[in-house]
């Protein structure tokens, strides 16, 4: 059986270690790769994850697609992917997903894996939310997407931001269902 192929989406708002994150869990489960990373993703990569950390990201990848190459294998439904992850995911983002506004490759490989039934999950960032934030979150839910904001496993008393980031990323990860549980569980 080959590795599964997982899209990941990386837009410009803030949380942009989550993606890193993802990227680092998708790796180790041996998952193959492709990133789609918005004009302001390498911006907000970079303020908060340090001037390396766009070069990081791609070398955890296997592809790197441009944003407005809407010809990449991944803006069809005949790519064989198991699933999208949008991490960090815009309201802009979002609405776009939400609308079916296929205006860049990220928009349009979210929109594939909707249209094909497959996993797509959007770790939403923002706060506080508007009623429009609202109805775009419902709208992607209802086509099959899950809306993960990226809220902290406090319970499991994290010691600092990166073990957050990484139990956010993990539980991303486990929602496509690719193998064994990577984020740590709740033991009561």
């Amino acid at each position: 059986m080959s590795a599964p192929r997982v899209v990941l989406g990386v837009s410009g708002a803030s949380g942009a270690a989550l993606g890193l994150w993802v990227a680092r869990h998708l790796r180790a489960l041996g998952a193959e790769i492709d990133l789609v990373t918005s004009s302001a993703a390498a911006r907000t990569l970079a303020t908060e994850c340090g001037p390396a950390a766009q070069e990081e990201l791609r070398s955890l990848v296997d592809r790197h697609h441009p944003i407005g190459d809407i010809g990449a294998s991944i803006a069809s439904g005949s790519a064989p992917v198991a699933g999208m992850i949008v991490a960090p995911c815009s309201m802009r983002s979002l609405a776009a997903i939400a609308q079916g506004l296929d205006d860049n490759l990220l928009t349009r490989a979210a929109s594939v894996q909707l249209k094909e039934r497959r996993r797509i999950v959007l770790l939403a960032r923002e706060a506080p939310l508007t009623l429009a934030h609202l109805r775009n979150m419902t709208s992607v839910t209802e086509m099959g997407a899950v809306v993960m904001p990226p809220v902290p496993a406090w319970y499991l008393m994290p010691e600092s931001v990166d073990d957050i980031s990484r139990q956010i990323a993990a539980r991303a990860v486990d929602l496509l269902g690719l193998g064994a549980p990577r984020a740590s569980a709740w033991t009561g």
